[in-house]
């Protein structure tokens, strides 16, 4: 009987440890999820009108992009007279990628093919070649539009995304894509590690307050060309890797609106080949430290090991341990509560998200609805990045002075 009832006891004060880490963590994320209703609706493809003649520079940083970017090329081009130039920046390409630039030069004039500068010392390769992009893009233009080559554009992107910046009076504002997902490995992996992001931070489309919280896709990166002029083009980014957030919080802090909206309606993309790929290069930046304070890099760490990493684990060691409930104390009966209730949202996120996702030529692309299945390893992946800082990224090598 002492046996049991010191089971007992160690059972309640481990509990009740968890339900102290989890109860906050649940609260917080529930004061973000329910933000949800009110954000801003996907943004639309759009017409251009007389007054957009002209006024977007588009900026493509590349390296060996000669596999992915051929849509890109294709989508620019269907893009009508808002945009004024197209500029593919390339780091001394190998593969093909600028030839495939000339020829679509050959077909509209708008694309111009230019090499950035020797990269300088304390700069990370993307934020060097679109800083070298707006330096040498045109001053007649009053916006500035960075894509990424694996970005594929719908006809009315840029149209629909300048109407809206203007409308809601953004200065600067970037787009969640719609993913494509090929192959199961990756439909099971890749919405586990979105949901990193979803829960740390305020649903696309919903103004956040607070600049440091600011989220931002590089991938599609609207921003008024007076205002990058202001901070000095990409030079605050120089050497992050996730540019994108560092810029858009410093443009933030310095009171300019800045706006993070659901793109799925206007461009896809489609990032990297398989689960390994996807778990080696977006996992290595999803963690977001070059943008984020060492308080708040802890605290998001706290956050998704209780909501996001503990749940399932919990649940699990519960069925294995513990599963007679008239035998199990209160506290382990609210913790299992609490984990079966976070379960019950993760899997009804996946109804929330599914339009985030193509899917329509996906290899088992029923794991996607078994992704919360992967949370741990999601979870564990952040950890993992965010005490590393890369010393290779998309075949650059860059010291440790970074």
């Amino acid at each position: 009987m002492t046996t049991v009832n010191n089971a007992l006891i160690v059972e309640s004060a481990i509990s009740l440890l968890l339900l102290l880490i989890q109860v906050p963590a649940t609260a917080i994320l529930f004061s973000r999820l329910l933000k949800g209703p009110r954000r801003h609706p996907p943004i639309e493809p759009q017409q251009p009108t007389p007054e957009l003649l002209g006024m977007v520079s588009v900026v493509v940083p590349t390296l060996n992009e000669a596999l992915r970017i051929s849509p890109l090329l294709a989508g620019l081009s269907q893009q009508s007279y808002e945009v004024r130039e197209i500029m593919v920046v390339d780091s001394k390409s190998s593969d093909g990628t600028r030839d495939l630039v000339k020829a679509s030069q050959q077909k509209d004039p708008r694309f111009r093919l230019m090499t950035d500068d020797p990269l300088p010392s304390g700069w990370v390769g993307r934020p060097w070649a679109l800083h070298n992009g707006f330096l040498y893009s045109s001053e007649a233009s009053q916006w500035f539009l960075g894509l990424d080559a694996d970005i594929q554009p719908h006809p009315g992107l840029v149209a629909g995304l300048v109407k809206t910046a203007e409308a809601q009076g953004y200065d600067l504002v970037s787009l969640s894509p719609q993913f494509i997902l090929q192959y199961p490995g990756e439909c099971w992996l890749q919405p586990a590690l979105l949901m990193t992001l979803l829960y740390r931070f305020d649903p696309a489309g919903i103004k956040t307050e607070q600049p440091e919280r600011v989220m931002a896709n590089g991938q599609c990166f609207l921003c008024r060309r007076s205002v990058l002029a202001a901070v000095g083009g990409y030079s605050s980014a120089r050497s992050s890797f996730c540019d994108d957030v560092t810029l858009a919080r410093n443009i933030a802090t310095q009171g300019y609106k800045v706006g993070f909206l659901d793109g799925a309606k206007v461009l896809k993309v489609r990032m990297y080949e398989g689960a390994m790929e996807t778990w080696k290069e977006w996992g290595r930046s999803l963690d977001l430290k070059d943008a984020t304070s060492r308080s708040q890099l802890w605290g998001d760490l706290w956050l998704l090991t209780s909501v996001q990493g503990l749940p399932l684990l919990i649940v699990m060691t519960f069925l294995l341990i513990s599963p007679s409930l008239s035998d199990s104390p209160p506290p382990l009966l609210l913790l299992l509560g609490l984990n079966l209730f976070l379960l019950v949202i993760r899997f009804a996120m996946l109804i929330a998200i599914a339009p985030s996702y193509d899917r329509t030529s996906a290899k088992g692309s029923w794991l996607f609805w078994l992704s919360p299945l992967a949370d741990p390893l999601a979870v564990l992946r952040i950890f993992l990045s965010a005490f590393r800082t890369p010393r290779e990224w998309r075949g650059r090598k860059y010291s440790a002075e970074l």
